[in-house]
């Protein structure tokens, strides 16, 4: 049984939808490309043919349909905050 949709992100792609991830995304999104009918990818940087190492590729493009450029510009996951100490008594 497979899900009709799956939706990843990734840091790079070509436009035969070859994909590259950041950091520990690889451990994640490459199972899941495989897990729909159709997969759409939203990616950060799509860059010319042949700019992607192939032994770095991450997923090759023979199971992505669509590719979505980000438009968001900056990518911040966590947020430090922080907060005055309370007097000492």
């Amino acid at each position: 049984m497979r899900a009709d949709l799956s939706i990843i992100k990734a840091w790079k792609a070509d436009s035969e939808g070859n994909l590259v991830f950041r950091k520990t995304a690889r451990n994640f999104n490459a199972p899941m490309a495989t897990a729909g009918k159709v997969t759409v990818v939203e990616v950060d940087e799509i860059v010319a043919d042949g700019a992607l190492d192939p032994d770095g590729v991450h997923v090759p493009g023979i199971y992505i349909d669509r590719i979505v450029k980000s438009t968001i510009a900056e990518r911040r996951i966590e947020k430090l905050t922080t907060r005055p100490r309370p007097e000492e008594i």
